[in-house]
Protein backbone atom coordinates (compact mmCIF):
# COMPACT_ATOMS: atom_id res chain seq x y z
CA UNK A 1 0.00 0.00 0.00
CA UNK A 2 2.54 2.47 0.73
CA UNK A 3 4.31 1.48 -2.17
CA UNK A 4 1.32 2.16 -3.96
CA UNK A 5 0.75 5.81 -2.15
CA UNK A 6 4.64 6.41 -3.12
CA UNK A 7 3.59 6.07 -6.61
CA UNK A 8 0.93 8.50 -6.69
CA UNK A 9 3.11 10.71 -5.38
CA UNK A 10 5.99 10.94 -7.61
CA UNK A 11 2.93 10.57 -10.69
CA UNK A 12 1.32 13.85 -9.05
CA UNK A 13 4.55 15.68 -8.37
CA UNK A 14 5.73 15.11 -11.94
CA UNK A 15 2.77 16.09 -13.29
CA UNK A 16 2.72 19.74 -11.51
CA UNK A 17 6.21 20.00 -12.37
CA UNK A 18 4.99 19.20 -16.35
CA UNK A 19 2.11 21.64 -15.90
CA UNK A 20 4.56 24.48 -15.41
CA UNK A 21 7.51 23.45 -17.53
CA UNK A 22 5.24 22.64 -20.44
CA UNK A 23 3.63 26.18 -20.51
CA UNK A 24 6.09 28.74 -22.58
CA UNK A 25 4.24 31.72 -21.09
CA UNK A 26 6.10 30.49 -17.34
CA UNK A 27 9.55 30.48 -16.98
CA UNK A 28 10.42 28.67 -13.54
CA UNK A 29 13.56 29.83 -11.91
CA UNK A 30 15.23 27.51 -9.40
CA UNK A 31 14.38 28.16 -6.03
CA UNK A 32 16.78 28.77 -3.18
CA UNK A 33 14.75 26.64 -0.75
CA UNK A 34 15.90 23.24 -0.05
CA UNK A 35 13.06 22.36 2.68
CA UNK A 36 10.55 24.93 3.55
CA UNK A 37 7.81 27.25 3.08
CA UNK A 38 5.56 30.07 3.72
CA UNK A 39 7.04 32.06 1.02
CA UNK A 40 6.47 35.94 0.60
CA UNK A 41 7.41 38.57 -1.90
CA UNK A 42 8.75 42.06 -2.28
CA UNK A 43 9.78 44.24 -4.94
CA UNK A 44 11.38 47.33 -3.56
CA UNK A 45 11.94 50.74 -5.36
CA UNK A 46 14.70 50.52 -7.10
CA UNK A 47 13.37 47.32 -8.59
CA UNK A 48 14.60 44.78 -7.20
CA UNK A 49 12.73 41.13 -5.97
CA UNK A 50 13.07 39.77 -2.62
CA UNK A 51 11.56 36.55 -1.67
CA UNK A 52 11.30 35.26 1.80
CA UNK A 53 10.18 31.81 3.12
CA UNK A 54 10.96 29.78 6.10
CA UNK A 55 13.54 27.03 5.99
CA UNK A 56 12.75 24.11 8.42
CA UNK A 57 16.18 22.92 9.24
CA UNK A 58 15.10 19.62 11.53
CA UNK A 59 11.96 18.98 13.56
CA UNK A 60 12.70 21.98 16.22
CA UNK A 61 14.69 24.21 14.48
CA UNK A 62 13.24 26.86 11.62
CA UNK A 63 15.33 29.60 9.88
CA UNK A 64 13.58 32.71 8.16
CA UNK A 65 15.95 33.63 5.31
CA UNK A 66 15.72 35.76 2.06
CA UNK A 67 17.17 36.07 -1.53
CA UNK A 68 17.27 38.46 -4.34
CA UNK A 69 16.33 37.95 -7.65
CA UNK A 70 19.24 39.06 -9.98
CA UNK A 71 20.32 38.70 -13.51
CA UNK A 72 17.46 35.99 -13.71
CA UNK A 73 18.90 33.60 -10.69
CA UNK A 74 17.96 34.13 -6.86
CA UNK A 75 21.42 34.74 -5.05
CA UNK A 76 22.58 32.64 -2.06
CA UNK A 77 20.46 32.62 1.04
CA UNK A 78 20.84 35.23 4.05
CA UNK A 79 19.62 33.98 7.29
CA UNK A 80 17.43 37.05 9.05
CA UNK A 81 16.67 35.26 11.84
CA UNK A 82 16.24 31.12 13.38
CA UNK A 83 14.47 29.45 16.40
CA UNK A 84 12.95 26.37 17.74
CA UNK A 85 10.53 28.24 19.94
CA UNK A 86 8.42 29.60 16.33
CA UNK A 87 4.51 29.66 15.55
CA UNK A 88 4.80 28.62 11.86
CA UNK A 89 1.46 28.54 10.45
CA UNK A 90 0.42 27.66 6.29
CA UNK A 91 -1.64 31.18 6.32
CA UNK A 92 0.08 33.39 8.69
CA UNK A 93 3.94 33.57 7.13
CA UNK A 94 6.47 36.02 7.69
CA UNK A 95 7.84 38.73 5.65
CA UNK A 96 10.00 41.56 3.98
CA UNK A 97 9.88 44.99 2.88
CA UNK A 98 12.30 47.51 2.65
CA UNK A 99 12.12 50.81 3.51
CA UNK A 100 11.08 53.42 0.43
CA UNK A 101 14.13 54.54 -1.43
CA UNK A 102 16.46 52.16 0.22
CA UNK A 103 18.60 49.51 -1.23
CA UNK A 104 20.11 48.68 2.34
CA UNK A 105 17.48 49.24 4.87
CA UNK A 106 14.94 46.19 5.23
CA UNK A 107 12.79 45.21 7.64
CA UNK A 108 11.31 41.41 8.30
CA UNK A 109 9.02 39.44 10.39
CA UNK A 110 7.95 36.34 12.24
CA UNK A 111 5.90 35.26 14.68
CA UNK A 112 7.39 33.46 17.89
CA UNK A 113 5.86 31.89 21.12
CA UNK A 114 5.50 34.02 24.39
CA UNK A 115 3.97 31.27 26.56
CA UNK A 116 2.64 27.24 26.64
CA UNK A 117 -0.78 28.28 24.83
CA UNK A 118 -1.42 27.00 21.21
CA UNK A 119 -1.89 30.49 20.20
CA UNK A 120 0.42 32.80 22.47
CA UNK A 121 2.55 34.11 20.21
CA UNK A 122 4.31 37.81 19.72
CA UNK A 123 5.15 39.06 15.91
CA UNK A 124 8.68 40.07 16.11
CA UNK A 125 10.56 42.56 13.55
CA UNK A 126 14.13 43.03 12.56
CA UNK A 127 15.66 45.40 10.70
CA UNK A 128 19.12 45.64 9.04
CA UNK A 129 20.58 48.72 7.35
CA UNK A 130 23.47 47.59 5.75
CA UNK A 131 21.14 44.89 3.02
CA UNK A 132 20.62 41.81 4.98
CA UNK A 133 24.62 41.33 6.59
CA UNK A 134 23.64 41.85 9.82
CA UNK A 135 19.77 41.80 11.64
CA UNK A 136 19.47 44.41 14.25
CA UNK A 137 18.26 42.92 17.84
CA UNK A 138 13.95 42.13 17.23
CA UNK A 139 11.70 44.32 18.51
CA UNK A 140 7.54 43.65 19.32
CA UNK A 141 4.92 46.15 17.66
CA UNK A 142 2.40 45.19 20.34
CA UNK A 143 2.70 47.30 23.44
CA UNK A 144 0.09 45.59 25.89
CA UNK A 145 3.05 42.45 27.15
CA UNK A 146 0.01 39.76 27.33
CA UNK A 147 0.44 36.34 26.41
CA UNK A 148 -2.33 35.82 23.53
CA UNK A 149 -2.14 36.02 19.82
CA UNK A 150 -0.90 38.44 17.72
CA UNK A 151 -0.36 37.32 14.02
CA UNK A 152 -1.84 38.02 9.94
CA UNK A 153 0.83 40.77 9.65
CA UNK A 154 1.03 43.42 6.91
CA UNK A 155 4.11 45.84 6.25
CA UNK A 156 4.26 48.64 3.30
CA UNK A 157 6.45 51.46 3.27
CA UNK A 158 5.34 55.03 4.39
CA UNK A 159 7.93 57.27 3.62
CA UNK A 160 10.72 57.15 5.96
CA UNK A 161 8.69 54.77 7.71
CA UNK A 162 6.86 51.33 7.65
CA UNK A 163 3.27 50.86 8.86
CA UNK A 164 2.58 47.72 9.97
CA UNK A 165 -0.72 45.85 10.78
CA UNK A 166 -1.93 42.72 12.55
CA UNK A 167 -4.48 40.69 14.13
CA UNK A 168 -4.17 41.67 17.94
CA UNK A 169 -5.87 39.19 20.46
CA UNK A 170 -4.81 41.44 24.01
CA UNK A 171 -8.32 41.27 24.90
CA UNK A 172 -9.03 37.40 24.25
CA UNK A 173 -7.29 36.97 27.09
CA UNK A 174 -9.36 39.06 29.83
CA UNK A 175 -11.66 37.79 32.55
CA UNK A 176 -14.44 39.60 30.81
CA UNK A 177 -17.37 36.91 29.28
CA UNK A 178 -16.32 34.96 26.45
CA UNK A 179 -18.46 35.87 23.08
CA UNK A 180 -17.54 32.44 21.34
CA UNK A 181 -15.07 33.50 18.97
CA UNK A 182 -11.81 32.76 20.13
CA UNK A 183 -9.76 29.72 20.10
CA UNK A 184 -9.67 29.07 23.63
CA UNK A 185 -13.04 29.55 24.53
CA UNK A 186 -12.37 32.59 27.07
CA UNK A 187 -11.80 36.73 26.70
CA UNK A 188 -13.28 39.10 23.89
CA UNK A 189 -12.63 39.88 20.79
CA UNK A 190 -10.10 39.95 18.35
CA UNK A 191 -8.76 43.48 17.27
CA UNK A 192 -7.45 44.97 14.58
CA UNK A 193 -4.43 47.44 15.18
CA UNK A 194 -1.65 49.29 13.30
CA UNK A 195 1.42 51.18 14.20
CA UNK A 196 4.43 52.82 12.04
CA UNK A 197 8.10 52.35 12.57
CA UNK A 198 11.29 53.84 11.52
CA UNK A 199 14.72 52.09 10.35
CA UNK A 200 16.32 52.17 13.53
CA UNK A 201 12.79 50.70 15.13
CA UNK A 202 11.61 53.77 17.09
CA UNK A 203 7.18 52.87 17.26
CA UNK A 204 5.33 55.27 16.64
CA UNK A 205 0.84 55.88 15.87
CA UNK A 206 -0.05 52.62 17.49
CA UNK A 207 -3.69 52.57 17.47
CA UNK A 208 -6.45 50.17 17.03
CA UNK A 209 -7.96 50.30 13.75
CA UNK A 210 -11.19 47.90 14.36
CA UNK A 211 -12.60 46.65 18.10
CA UNK A 212 -13.71 43.27 16.78
CA UNK A 213 -12.80 40.93 13.88
CA UNK A 214 -12.32 38.08 12.38
CA UNK A 215 -10.17 35.81 13.94
CA UNK A 216 -7.43 34.33 11.79
CA UNK A 217 -7.82 35.63 7.97
CA UNK A 218 -4.93 37.76 6.67
CA UNK A 219 -4.62 41.72 6.51
CA UNK A 220 -3.82 43.50 3.68
CA UNK A 221 -2.62 47.09 3.24
CA UNK A 222 -1.51 49.42 0.66
CA UNK A 223 -0.81 53.36 0.11
CA UNK A 224 -3.00 55.94 -1.55
CA UNK A 225 -2.37 59.82 -2.04
CA UNK A 226 -4.15 60.36 1.34
CA UNK A 227 -2.11 58.00 3.32
CA UNK A 228 -2.26 53.86 4.14
CA UNK A 229 -5.59 51.31 3.76
CA UNK A 230 -6.33 48.41 5.11
CA UNK A 231 -8.31 45.82 4.21
CA UNK A 232 -9.42 42.60 6.85
CA UNK A 233 -12.15 40.43 7.14
CA UNK A 234 -14.61 41.68 9.35
CA UNK A 235 -16.65 39.94 12.40
CA UNK A 236 -20.08 42.10 12.18
CA UNK A 237 -23.19 41.15 13.79
CA UNK A 238 -25.15 37.87 13.63
CA UNK A 239 -21.34 36.54 12.59
CA UNK A 240 -21.17 37.94 9.20
CA UNK A 241 -18.01 37.85 8.26
CA UNK A 242 -17.25 40.16 5.25
CA UNK A 243 -14.50 42.39 3.90
CA UNK A 244 -13.84 45.58 5.82
CA UNK A 245 -11.36 48.78 5.43
CA UNK A 246 -10.04 51.34 7.04
CA UNK A 247 -8.40 54.87 5.52
CA UNK A 248 -6.15 56.82 6.45
CA UNK A 249 -6.68 61.04 5.82
CA UNK A 250 -3.61 62.82 6.89
CA UNK A 251 -3.20 61.81 10.45
CA UNK A 252 -6.34 60.58 11.39
CA UNK A 253 -7.97 56.92 10.87
CA UNK A 254 -11.62 56.77 9.38
CA UNK A 255 -13.87 54.17 11.21
CA UNK A 256 -14.46 50.89 9.49
CA UNK A 257 -16.55 50.49 7.01
CA UNK A 258 -17.94 47.25 5.24
CA UNK A 259 -16.39 47.04 1.33
CA UNK A 260 -19.53 45.48 -0.21
CA UNK A 261 -22.63 43.64 1.51
CA UNK A 262 -21.96 39.65 0.77
CA UNK A 263 -23.42 39.05 4.07
CA UNK A 264 -21.19 35.58 4.49
CA UNK A 265 -22.83 34.05 7.56
CA UNK A 266 -19.94 31.68 9.11
CA UNK A 267 -19.67 30.75 13.10
CA UNK A 268 -15.36 30.39 12.74
CA UNK A 269 -13.26 32.15 10.44
CA UNK A 270 -12.51 30.91 7.08
CA UNK A 271 -8.56 31.95 7.14
CA UNK A 272 -9.05 33.39 4.00
CA UNK A 273 -8.07 37.59 3.84
CA UNK A 274 -8.62 39.42 1.34
CA UNK A 275 -5.69 42.05 -0.71
CA UNK A 276 -5.52 45.43 -1.39
CA UNK A 277 -3.29 47.53 -3.86
CA UNK A 278 -2.96 50.60 -4.53
CA UNK A 279 -0.75 52.95 -7.13
CA UNK A 280 0.08 55.53 -4.32
CA UNK A 281 -2.24 57.70 -5.89
CA UNK A 282 -6.26 57.79 -6.18
CA UNK A 283 -6.48 54.01 -7.62
CA UNK A 284 -6.86 51.25 -5.45
CA UNK A 285 -8.15 47.41 -5.81
CA UNK A 286 -9.27 44.37 -3.87
CA UNK A 287 -9.87 40.78 -4.17
CA UNK A 288 -11.23 38.64 -1.96
CA UNK A 289 -13.13 35.46 -1.78
CA UNK A 290 -16.73 34.75 -0.16
CA UNK A 291 -19.11 31.76 0.35
CA UNK A 292 -21.75 33.60 1.13
CA UNK A 293 -25.17 31.39 0.24
CA UNK A 294 -22.71 28.75 0.23
CA UNK A 295 -21.45 29.32 -3.26
CA UNK A 296 -17.62 30.28 -3.40
CA UNK A 297 -16.22 32.80 -5.25
CA UNK A 298 -13.69 35.56 -5.71
CA UNK A 299 -14.30 38.74 -6.25
CA UNK A 300 -12.91 42.18 -6.97
CA UNK A 301 -13.65 46.18 -6.96
CA UNK A 302 -12.28 49.13 -7.97
CA UNK A 303 -11.88 52.63 -6.58
CA UNK A 304 -10.72 55.57 -8.70
CA UNK A 305 -10.66 57.63 -5.42
CA UNK A 306 -8.22 56.61 -2.79
CA UNK A 307 -10.94 53.94 -1.20
CA UNK A 308 -13.66 56.28 -0.56
CA UNK A 309 -15.72 54.22 -2.82
CA UNK A 310 -15.63 51.33 -4.87
CA UNK A 311 -17.12 49.75 -7.69
CA UNK A 312 -19.80 47.03 -7.88
CA UNK A 313 -17.84 43.82 -7.43
CA UNK A 314 -17.35 41.18 -10.21
CA UNK A 315 -16.39 37.87 -9.70
CA UNK A 316 -13.53 36.15 -11.69
CA UNK A 317 -13.61 32.79 -10.58
CA UNK A 318 -14.03 29.54 -12.68
CA UNK A 319 -17.25 27.90 -10.74
CA UNK A 320 -15.12 25.96 -7.87
CA UNK A 321 -12.48 28.60 -6.12
CA UNK A 322 -10.86 28.06 -2.58
CA UNK A 323 -9.69 32.17 -2.81
CA UNK A 324 -6.09 32.19 -1.07
CA UNK A 325 -6.21 36.09 -4.01
CA UNK A 326 -3.02 38.12 -4.50
CA UNK A 327 -3.43 41.27 -6.70
CA UNK A 328 -1.14 43.53 -8.83
CA UNK A 329 -1.38 46.69 -10.77
CA UNK A 330 -1.09 45.83 -14.46
CA UNK A 331 -1.28 50.12 -15.65
CA UNK A 332 -4.84 50.67 -14.74
CA UNK A 333 -6.23 47.20 -14.74
CA UNK A 334 -5.88 44.61 -12.40
CA UNK A 335 -4.06 41.10 -12.19
CA UNK A 336 -5.70 38.71 -10.00
CA UNK A 337 -4.54 35.44 -8.53
CA UNK A 338 -6.11 32.75 -7.16
CA UNK A 339 -6.29 28.92 -6.18
CA UNK A 340 -9.19 26.85 -8.37
CA UNK A 341 -10.18 23.81 -7.01
CA UNK A 342 -10.17 20.60 -9.54
CA UNK A 343 -10.66 17.63 -7.38
CA UNK A 344 -10.37 16.49 -3.56
CA UNK A 345 -6.47 17.08 -4.19
CA UNK A 346 -5.48 18.95 -7.02
CA UNK A 347 -6.23 22.48 -8.31
CA UNK A 348 -4.47 25.30 -9.98
CA UNK A 349 -3.02 28.80 -9.64
CA UNK A 350 -5.26 30.65 -12.15
CA UNK A 351 -4.64 34.21 -13.20
CA UNK A 352 -7.32 37.12 -14.20
CA UNK A 353 -7.03 40.28 -15.65
CA UNK A 354 -9.80 43.16 -15.18
CA UNK A 355 -10.53 46.47 -16.80
CA UNK A 356 -11.80 49.39 -14.56
CA UNK A 357 -15.18 48.73 -16.88
CA UNK A 358 -15.19 45.40 -14.96
CA UNK A 359 -14.90 42.99 -17.59
CA UNK A 360 -12.58 40.38 -17.93
CA UNK A 361 -9.90 40.85 -20.78
CA UNK A 362 -8.10 37.11 -20.22
CA UNK A 363 -7.29 34.33 -18.37
CA UNK A 364 -4.44 31.80 -17.86
CA UNK A 365 -3.50 28.95 -15.53
CA UNK A 366 0.14 28.86 -14.22
CA UNK A 367 0.41 25.41 -12.69
CA UNK A 368 -1.06 22.93 -11.18
CA UNK A 369 -0.75 22.46 -7.36
CA UNK A 370 -2.47 20.77 -4.21
CA UNK A 371 -5.38 21.79 -2.63
CA UNK A 372 -3.92 20.73 0.81
CA UNK A 373 -3.67 23.76 3.61
CA UNK A 374 0.18 22.89 3.53
CA UNK A 375 0.01 24.41 -0.21
CA UNK A 376 -0.50 27.86 1.50
CA UNK A 377 -0.78 30.82 -0.32
CA UNK A 378 0.40 31.78 -3.85
CA UNK A 379 2.08 35.26 -4.10
CA UNK A 380 1.85 37.52 -6.53
CA UNK A 381 4.22 40.20 -7.51
CA UNK A 382 4.91 42.62 -10.40
CA UNK A 383 8.48 43.01 -12.26
CA UNK A 384 8.60 45.45 -14.85
CA UNK A 385 6.48 43.92 -17.81
CA UNK A 386 5.69 40.10 -16.21
CA UNK A 387 4.41 38.52 -13.18
CA UNK A 388 6.93 36.92 -10.67
CA UNK A 389 4.87 34.24 -8.54
CA UNK A 390 6.00 32.06 -5.40
CA UNK A 391 4.33 29.10 -4.54
CA UNK A 392 4.84 26.03 -1.62
CA UNK A 393 4.65 22.76 -3.56
CA UNK A 394 4.21 19.53 -1.28
CA UNK A 395 7.09 16.74 -2.28
CA UNK A 396 5.28 13.29 -0.50
CA UNK A 397 3.10 11.85 1.31
CA UNK A 398 4.08 13.00 4.26
CA UNK A 399 3.59 16.96 2.78
CA UNK A 400 7.21 17.48 3.01
CA UNK A 401 7.38 21.13 0.77
CA UNK A 402 9.73 23.25 -0.61
CA UNK A 403 9.28 26.70 -2.63
CA UNK A 404 8.76 27.16 -6.35
CA UNK A 405 9.03 30.70 -8.09
CA UNK A 406 8.27 31.68 -12.15
CA UNK A 407 8.34 34.65 -14.06
CA UNK A 408 5.11 34.80 -16.30
CA UNK A 409 4.02 36.38 -19.39
CA UNK A 410 0.73 37.92 -19.28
Amino acid sequence: MNFIKNIASVCLLCTLLFSCQNNPAVLEITSPCKLGGEPNLFVSSDGKAHLSWVEYLNDSTDVLAFSTLESGNWTAPKIIAQGTDWFVNWADFPSIVTFEGSTKDIAAHWLQKSAEGTYDYDVKIAISNNGGQKWNQPFIPHTDGIAAEHGFVSMIPNGKQIFATWLDGRYTKTENESDGHDHEGQGGAMTLRGAFFDKNGKLSGDIELDNKVCDCCSTSAAMTQNGVIVAYRDRLEEEIRDISIVRQIGKDWTRPRRLHADNWEIAGCPVNGPKIIADGGKNVGVAWFTMAQDTPRVKVAFSSDAGANFSTPIQIDDGNPLGRVDLVFDNNKLIISWLEGKNTETGSIKLAKVNTAGQIEKKMVITETSVARSSGFPILERLNDRLLVAWTEILDEEENTTIRTALVDF
